[in-house]
């Protein structure tokens, strides 16, 4: 029998008939009636990642710093990468490109926020700016913010209360001469003191001030380290009714006791109204929100939680963002001599050696402006953002970023991408001297404020009080480094990034005239 008849007897066979057929009708399929490249094109895969393990994701391999771990996992699966935390997708955005069509190009796709359980608790179910969902809710507490709260008029005419604050710093700094001072923690209640005399004013008077001024530091702090923490309860939303990690009794204990301080000091402002009490020299923030309450004629009313949530917004937003970066800013320039001696020499040109430093003079310090930008681009005040959550299934980078998926933006990442910054590890504020790039969001590369809709709404205060308390610390005093007299750097990851070791440095006047010290 010659090999042809042999293959077709072959293939008569019933045990290999069937194969066959399943065969050539995969062939079949594959070439005529598979969807084409372009339909397969509506459809992209979902970002590269790293293995998960059955029911627990990526957990097992999370790191608590998570920009750095973020920023590790990018290095290996790219600029658009996912994890699965347990129940919930996470996508990690890590270029300026991605970075673009997450923030602008597709901007209302993503203007909504994931809120965590804590965040939920800390700001009365989530009524505030940062979580409240896009929308007219959200639409007018931006507004209220950034139109009347915080916008540059407003912050002009309550000006004087800082300055009040900044000059019982220096005081404070000045009695303490030849001694170690912590530094991060005198700019903490330096500017707790600024946020709350912006908001409730006269209201709240003398050693109570002081009382409550001790009492946010602490509360504040544990807060934002609730914050920043991984919950077992936002991971698996079938668990958080049991609050296994203890996170929500915490966060609710907390927010009782502001909530307490809220309610004293919004019953002393009505009281005071009522009483006539409130003239033109007690203008506050708190006043106009109790004002603007009243007013019948809004689409979106402003409700007393909504009054209570930016209240908390202000004091755990305000104080540890504005204190944590001018720590580190400090940090940064003074194992820099050769900066200190540049930025001294710009303010002694600008302001002379007897006088001090008004908010007025900080537009006419552009090296001072170059420094600032360069530490928020090193050590960004919220090096993830706050998490994004979009709207409906879109593309970005040529992945799909499912509905309901939790988007981090690595702003550290970023900041420090090789690609666009020449060494990008260095502190180098000359990199900033030709003023060139600003904090408006639009330099996808440089967004230490975040970018779009969601951008940061109180960059115009939160600039102000970093530049004017760098120029009264560096014009007023000289410091000197304990020690080796080197600073470490290291940063501790959480909503808010800190800097893990305390800053401890001893001033001593730098000026001759005692009265500039009062």
């Amino acid at each position: 029998m010659s090999l042809a008849s042999q293959v077709e007897s072959l293939v008569l066979q019933p045990f290999f008939l069937l194969p066959l057929i399943l065969f050539l009708t995969y062939l079949l399929w594959s070439f005529f009636l598979r969807p084409s490249s372009n339909s397969r094109s509506r459809s992209p895969p979902l970002p590269p990642g790293p293995r998960t393990l059955p029911l627990v994701g990526n957990l097992h391999s999370l790191d608590p710093e998570l920009h750095t771990y973020f920023a590790s996992l990018s290095a290996i699966h790219g600029p658009v990468c996912k994890l699965q935390l347990g129940g919930t997708l996470c996508i990690v955005i890590s270029s300026p490109s991605a970075a673009r069509a997450v923030l602008k190009d597709n901007d209302v796709i993503f203007a909504n926020r994931d809120v965590p359980v804590a965040g939920r608790c800390a700001t009365y179910g989530g009524r505030d700016i940062v979580w409240t969902p896009y929308g007219p809710e959200w639409r007018n507490l931006r507004k209220v913010c950034v139109l009347k709260m915080l916008s540059n008029n407003t912050l002009d005419s309550v000006y004087e209360l800082r300055r009040s604050q900044m000059r019982k710093m220096v005081g404070y700094f000045y009695r303490k001469s030849g001694s170690e001072v912590n530094v991060g923690e005198q700019i903490f209640l330096t500017v707790l003191n600024v946020i709350t005399s912006m908001m409730w004013g006269e209201t709240v008077k003398g050693e109570e001030r002081e009382r409550i001024g001790a009492e946010f530091r602490q509360v504040v702090g544990e807060m934002t380290a609730l914050l920043g923490l991984p919950n077992i309860s936002d991971f698996f939303p079938a668990l958080r009714r049991f609050d296994l990690q203890g996170v929500e009794k915490k966060m609710k204990v907390l927010v009782e006791r502001l909530d307490t301080i809220f309610e004293r000091v919004i019953e002393q402002r009505l009281e005071m109204d009522k009483s006539g009490g409130a003239g033109s020299g007690n203008k506050d923030f708190l006043q106009f929100l109790l004002k603007l309450k009243e007013e019948e004629d809004s689409k979106t009313p402003l409700e007393m939680v909504h009054i209570k949530a930016l209240l908390m917004d202000m004091v755990v937003g305000g104080t540890d963002t504005t204190s944590n970066t001018v720590e580190f800013a400090m940090a940064e320039i003074l194992n820099k001599p050769a900066v200190v001696a540049k930025i001294q020499d710009e303010l002694d040109r600008v302001i002379g050696k007897d006088s001090i430093v008004e908010e007025s003079h900080i537009h006419g310090l552009p090296y001072l402006r170059a420094v600032m930008k360069e530490f928020l681009r090193l050590h960004p005040p919220l090096p993830l953002m706050v998490p994004h959550c979009p709207s409906e299934t879109c593309t970005v980078e040529g992945y799909t970023v499912p509905k309901g998926s939790r988007v981090f933006v690595n702003v550290w990442m970023i900041h420090r991408d090789p690609k666009v910054w020449d060494k990008p590890d260095v502190f180098d504020p000359e990199r900033f001297a030709d003023g060139n790039v600003d904090f408006s969001g639009n330099d996808f590369s440089y967004i230490p404020f975040g970018s779009g809709r969601r951008i940061c709404a109180g960059v115009a205060m939160g600039e102000r009080m970093v530049m004017y308390a760098l120029a009264t610390m560096l014009h007023l005093f000289e410091w000197k480094l304990p020690g080796d007299g080197k600073i470490d750097l290291t940063e501790q990851f959480g909503i808010v990034m800190k800097k893990k070791t305390p800053l401890v440095a001893v001033p001593s006047p730098r000026l001759s005239d005692p009265r500039l010290y009062e």
